[in-house]
């Protein structure tokens, strides 16, 4: 094995391929007089080996230094917010992780020693979330099996990187069973239910919205932050680029969630033609106003004044629609679930599918649907017989 002396008070030492020790040596203990060691694992590039010594080294020499022995639970949350999850991911991801933290894991396991988490604690953990987990005389029953399972995968996840860390030899969620979850039938409606939508909204305000949504199955977000330049009405298509979140903090447009996400959709032409009316009125809107042509950047969904329409009050605007108009009673959600049902109904490949929701891949949409591609399954036997029926009469 290799041993190399870095500039400072640290060094490293190989012990496998991807692994290495950190040794770090702190000030003289004032009592003994003796300087102390630290070691640590790292799992890594030795460029990312280097990388954490540097910044060991430098907590100690601030004097921030925490003895991995000693870490706690809730330190090491601390720790993970600040230097990965804060630039990770979204604000909105961030808040749902900090919330689920501060709510389900610090009350419980968070005074306990990181180094002394064992699986056994999380099952412990996740059982106690499902008798009690909401904790208030309001709500005194236990978190659903869906939200500890949004647990079991922020402590997989955040642990993960204690192992990177060499904060711990393994971790203790990779063996930890979340509760199981019931399959939720999605909310479909079928054609009838849609001419009756439409119908019903044709000269409201949400008209345009939920015939887009319910002809491009995009995401309630991915509406909201929809421009005028993302629409190419001559080539009947439109770009998805980006969303809109909500946060504490305010409302964020953000890029949409992965590489897939960013994707065309191609138009049927009845959309181009309601586009366009819906163009023209805004158009027509700016001009009594004095405000003149639109921007490029200008919202294709959006208040009198061009603001963006909150995500939520979407939402809220679809419930009340649906109490005063008397639709379907399904999420504003469904719309989305029901182009997908329509186009597997349609025999269309899931691949292709897969592209125009903006799945990461097509796992996910089977994972979703799988069980409508079954109504599709006499289709594969009609293709047969009409291949090789005439086969076995004669």
């Amino acid at each position: 094995m290799r041993r190399r002396r870095d500039k400072g008070t640290g060094s490293i030492r190989e012990r496998g391929k991807d692994q290495w020790e950190l040794k770090i040596e702190l000030d003289k203990h004032p009592l003994t007089g003796r300087r102390e060691r630290r070691f640590h694992s790292f799992r890594g590039s030795r460029k990312e080996a280097n990388a954490e010594l540097a910044r060991l080294l430098t907590v100690a020499a601030e004097g921030n230094y925490v003895d991995p022995s000693k870490l706690t639970v809730s330190e090491f949350f601390d720790r993970w917010d600040r230097d990965w999850a804060a630039t990770n991911v979204s604000p909105k991801t961030l808040e749902r992780y900090q919330d689920l933290a501060k709510t389900q894991i610090r009350p419980r396991i968070g005074h306990m020693k990181l180094q002394k988490l064992k699986t056994v604690h999380l099952a412990e953990l996740y059982s106690t979330l499902l008798r009690e987990g909401r904790g208030t005389a309001e709500a005194p029953a236990g978190l659903a099996p869906r939200t500890v399972g949004h647990v079991h995968r922020l402590l997989h996840r955040a642990l993960g990187h204690a192992v990177r860390w060499g904060l711990l030899a393994t971790n203790p969620a990779s063996s930890a069973e979340p509760p199981p979850v019931a399959a939720e039938e999605i909310e479909v409606l079928d054609q009838d239910q849609v001419k009756t939508v439409l119908e019903r909204l044709r000269g409201r305000s949400m008209f345009r919205i939920v015939a887009t949504a319910l002809a491009t199955g995009m995401r309630r977000g991915e509406l909201c932050a929809l421009r005028w330049k993302d629409v190419d009405f001559d080539a009947a298509k439109l770009q998805v680029e980006r969303s809109l979140e909500e946060t504490k903090a305010g409302l964020r447009f953000k890029s949409t969630k992965t590489r897939n996400g960013r994707r065309q959709i191609a138009l049927p032409v009845y959309i181009v033609t309601e586009l366009r009316a819906h163009w023209k009125k805004q158009q027509e809107q700016r001009l009594a106003l004095g405000l003149g042509k639109d921007d490029p950047e200008a919202l294709v969904f959006r208040h009198l004044d061009g603001s963006p329409l909150i995500p939520n009050s979407v939402t809220t605007e679809w419930k009340r629609n649906v109490r005063t108009l008397g639709l379907p009673k399904v999420k504003f959600h469904a719309l989305r679930h029901t182009h997908a049902s329509q186009l597997i109904a349609s025999g269309m490949d899931v691949l292709s599918i897969s592209r125009r929701l903006g799945h990461a891949s097509p796992s996910i949409t089977l994972n979703v649907y799988g069980h409508l591609f079954k109504l599709t399954d006499q289709r594969a036997a009609d293709v047969f017989q009409a291949a090789y029926g005439s086969t076995f009469h004669e």
